[in-house]
C-alpha cells in the first residue's frame, strides 16, 4: 500500500488519529512513543497529516450529518472545550461541542461552535423535523415554538436536582427519588423488549403513566408548600416547568426517559480535555468534532474505529467527485464487512 498523504500510508494515519481521539494521546506524546522505536516524526508533520486527513474526510462528514438529520428523534447536549486564542498569546476561549445523537441508529454528530448560544443548534437543526430531547438549558426553548419540532426533557437531570436537595429537605427529596426509581425500574424492563417500540409504549402507558400522574399531583401540592429559593423548591419548580416534556417519553417506544446515552458519547471529551487541554484554533476544534463524530458512531455500533478509519482512508482517495460515499458511513461499512464474512 502506497502513501496517501505525504509519505504516510492509511494504517499510519488511522493509527495516530485513533490514538488521539479514542485513546486520548496528544500529538507530542505520540511523537515520543514512536521515537522509542527509532522513528522520528516531527509534531508539525503529524499535525499536517491530520489536517490532510480531515480535508479528505470532510465530504463524508457532510454526508454523515445530512443522513443524520433525516432522523425523526434525536438527543442534544453541549460540552465546553478550551480553544487557543489567536489574538492573545497564551489565552484560551471557551468554545462548545454541540453533540447530537440518534438513539435508534446509534449515529453521533459533533458540531463545534465558538459559543453556547442558541444560534448553534438553530443552524444545525434548520432542516430537522421531529422530536428533540435535551436538558433544561434555556437555549433549547426556541424549538418549543416550532410546531415541526417536539421537545422532550431528561428525567436524569430532574432526579439530580432532588438528589442535591436531600440536605435541604430529606423527606420530600427521597419521595421523589423513590418515585423516579420506580420509573427507571420499568425502563429496565423495557430494555428486555429489544426495540419492540409498540410493546415499549404499551408497557409505559400501562405501568409508568399511573406513577407519573401521582408525581404530578405531588409536585403541584408541594410547590406551594416550599420556599421557591430553597433547593427543594427549586427542584420542584424545575420539574414542573419541564413536566410536559418530561412525560412525553411514554408516547413513543423509541423515546428515552433521559439523555444518558448522549452523555456517554460526551464522556471521551472530558478525558481528552485532561490530556491535551485545548484545541489550537476554532478550525482545529471543528476538525476534532469531525473525528469525534466518526469514532463516537463507531463506538455506538461496536465497530473497531481503527479498522474503520484505515479502510476508509485506503478507499476514499479513489472516489470521484460525484460518487456515492454512503458505503463508507460506519453503519453501512459494518454491514459490508459482515457480508464479506458470511
Amino acid at each position: 500500500m502506497g502513501s496517501i498523504i505525504g509519505n504516510a500510508d492509511a494504517s499510519t494515519l488511522a493509527f495516530i488519529t485513533v490514538n488521539k481521539f479514542t485513546d486520548h494521546l496528544p500529538w507530542y506524546r505520540q511523537v515520543l512513543i514512536i521515537k522509542r522505536d527509532g522513528v522520528v516524526i516531527a509534531e508539525s508533520t503529524m499535525v499536517g497529516w491530520f489536517k490532510a486527513i480531515c480535508k479528505l474526510l470532510e465530504p463524508l462528514y457532510d454526508l454523515h450529518k445530512a443522513r443524520f438529520l433525516l432522523a425523526t428523534y434525536i438527543q442534544c447536549d453541549e460540552t465546553p472545550i478550551k480553544v487557543q486564542s489567536r489574538d492573545v498569546p497564551g489565552a484560551t476561549h471557551k468554545g462548545y461541542f454541540w453533540v447530537y445523537f440518534d438513539p435508534v441508529t446509534g449515529s453521533v454528530v459533533f458540531d463545534y461552535r465558538p459559543g453556547r448560544g442558541q444560534i448553534g443548534p438553530m443552524e444545525f437543526l434548520n432542516d430537522f423535523r421531529g422530536s428533540l430531547q435535551t436538558d433544561g438549558y434555556a437555549a433549547y426553548n426556541i424549538f418549543g415554538r416550532d410546531r415541526e419540532i417536539t421537545l422532550l426533557a431528561c428525567f436524569a437531570h430532574a432526579r439530580r436536582k432532588f438528589d442535591e436537595a436531600k440536605s435541604n429537605d430529606k423527606a420530600r427529596s427521597e419521595y421523589m427519588l423513590g418515585a423516579i426509581q420506580k420509573l427507571y425500574a420499568i425502563e429496565r424492563q423495557a430494555k428486555t423488549l429489544d426495540q419492540d417500540f409498540d410493546a415499549i409504549r404499551d408497557l409505559r402507558q400501562r405501568e409508568s403513566l399511573p406513577i407519573l400522574l401521582e408525581i404530578e399531583a405531588w409536585l403541584k401540592k408541594n410547590v406551594v408548600e416550599t420556599l421557591p429559593k430553597s433547593a427543594i423548591g427549586g427542584a420542584i419548580a424545575y420539574t414542573l416547568h419541564l413536566w410536559p416534556r418530561l412525560i412525553r417519553y411514554i408516547e413513543d417506544g423509541r423515546y428515552q426517559i433521559d439523555n444518558n446515552l448522549i452523555e456517554n458519547s460526551i464522556r471521551p471529551i472530558a478525558i481528552g480535555r485532561k490530556n491535551y487541554l485545548f484545541a489550537g484554533s476554532h478550525e482545529a476544534a471543528q476538525r476534532a468534532a469531525m473525528i469525534y463524530s466518526f469514532v463516537g458512531t463507531c463506538k455506538q455500533l461496536q465497530i473497531d474505529p481503527l479498522a474503520w478509519m484505515e479502510n476508509v482512508l485506503e478507499r476514499l482517495p479513489y472516489f470521484k467527485k460525484n460518487d456515492d460515499l454512503s458505503c463508507l458511513l460506519p453503519a453501512n461499512w459494518k454491514k459490508e464487512q459482515e457480508s464479506k464474512v458470511s
